[in-house]
């Protein structure tokens, strides 16, 4: 199928993504019932809080009380490391995938194979709704393992039936070779990625139409619409959006259609409320604010109104392509300290630990920026008293000592700077631990 030939108005599962709203408000309250049981009955630490809230099963019965059960937080998950909040038997459980953790403790999320049967459903749905059929050939530069991007993807590559190269990450000439070989028609990777694929290509002396790619599926960090643009052009292709969270099942809960306009939300298995991050109250819908997500199908680990710390805005207004699921927009910032770099989620405190472990004290900054279309993580660290040495070998020994620790914790590389002690600015205030430069871009992060 070539560059022009993208069908629209396809879909994986017609019946459930053109639902009526009404039927899918009575279909989430349905299964949000039986949801809150099943969480009550087997989820000792949730079951607490909604003891200490005074709400029991019999009080919900519809999503218009959902706004009575407690919410759940990356503190929650990490207070309840490893299987706290595993609402099966660890033997009913399949797999799981992890994001690193803040403090050393990661969030593991547990899958039933119904757990991954249902995200297959959703990432199938993102697939087809970029043009995907059992035609293309689906090539996946995510990273597989713990984290939840290669083996989502895959997933419903296999669904829809086209032909899956699952080349995880990395070895960029490899990529292009297969890409061309196999003559690739969609490519699914951080949008980051994308534009250094592109950027290769070009300097290998590629035209866009050289390759067979008409559609791209990217996701995992920010990306604006000025880096979309140029993606497709550098490509020749169509660049989808797509948005998941290790927590609630990866990527697929929501995803892009023709219109690239924000990402439809797979209301059948999820629901979404935004809410005011100070609060916690319920906005109406159009409102900014922090999204929050209930997952109704999950088994293993159903997480009820899960605090994303993702800020942004869902809308309700009818789509061309035909799917009535609600839409949001592409986060527009974080109500937390957390940053994405290079597709995975990293926050202050987690360096933080690695400087203490190692002896430092916790006088740092951390510098993040986007260059030629990769971001770069640069963090300059106060040299312990009397230990700052002018000697070249010594002090890149100490860098790249403690870089291996920070990557180590991260899963990402860094670069390490150690200066002066006393050379970082102190504040009276809250210290400035991030400069984030990607927000010149336009970026939110």
């Amino acid at each position: 199928m070539g560059k022009d030939m993208i069908p629209m108005g396809s879909f994986f599962q017609k019946e459930a993504e053109t639902m009526p709203v009404e039927q899918i408000k009575e279909l989430q309250s349905k299964k949000l019932v039986k949801q809150v049981k099943h969480v009550y009955d087997n989820v000792e630490y949730y079951r607490n809080l909604m003891n200490e809230k005074g709400v029991t099963p019999d009080d919900i019965k519809g999503i218009e009380d959902l706004y009575k059960l407690p919410f759940l937080s990356k503190a929650d998950l990490r207070e309840c490391y490893p299987d706290g909040l595993l609402a099966v038997d660890r033997k009913n459980c399949v797999r799981i995938h992890s994001t690193s953790g803040t403090t050393g403790k990661r969030v593991v999320a547990f899958y039933t194979q119904n757990d991954i049967d249902m995200w297959n459903d959703c990432t199938a749905r993102a697939i087809v709704a970029a043009g995907g059929s059992d035609e293309d050939t689906l090539q996946i530069c995510y990273g597989y393992g713990l984290f939840t991007g290669g083996a989502g993807i895959d997933g419903g590559s296999h669904k829809v039936g086209c032909l899956t190269l699952p080349m995880s990450s990395g070895n960029t000439d490899r990529q292009i070779q297969f890409m061309m070989d196999l003559k690739s028609t969609i490519i699914c990777c951080t949008p980051s990625y994308a534009a250094y694929i592109g950027e290769t290509l070009a300097e290998k002396g590629y035209k866009p139409e050289d390759n067979h790619l008409k559609a791209g599926i990217f996701g995992a960090e920010a990306w604006t619409e000025e880096m979309r643009r140029d993606i497709e052009k550098s490509l020749g292709i169509k660049a989808y959006d797509i948005y998941g969270l290790t927590e609630i099942s990866g990527p697929g809960v929501a995803f892009e259609c023709c219109e690239q306009n924000g990402m439809h939300i797979n209301e059948d298995h999820f629901i979404a409320e935004i809410i005011d991050p100070d609060t916690g109250e319920v906005l109406p819908e159009g409102s900014k604010g922090e999204l929050v997500f209930t997952a109704l199908d999950k088994e293993a680990f159903p997480l009820l109104r899960y605090r994303t710390r993702d800020i942004c805005v869902l809308t309700r207004e009818k789509c061309s392509c035909g799917r009535t699921f609600v839409k949001m927009c592409k986060p527009m910032g974080r109500s937390d300290d957390m940053m994405i770099i290079r597709g995975v989620n990293v926050f202050p405190s987690q360096i933080e630990a690695v400087l203490l472990n190692e002896g430092y004290a916790p006088n740092y900054q951390i510098m993040v920026d986007r260059v030629k279309n990769n971001d770069t993580l640069d963090v300059y660290v106060e040299a312990k008293e009397g230990d700052f040495s002018d000697k070249v070998k010594d002090m890149a020994r100490k860098e790249k000592k403690l870089a291996g620790a920070i990557k180590a914790m991260l899963g990402i590389s860094p670069v390490v700077h150690l200066v002066a002690p006393k050379s970082i600015q102190r504040s009276e205030g809250k210290a400035v631990r991030v400069i984030d430069k990607r927000k010149r871009l336009g970026i939110t992060i």
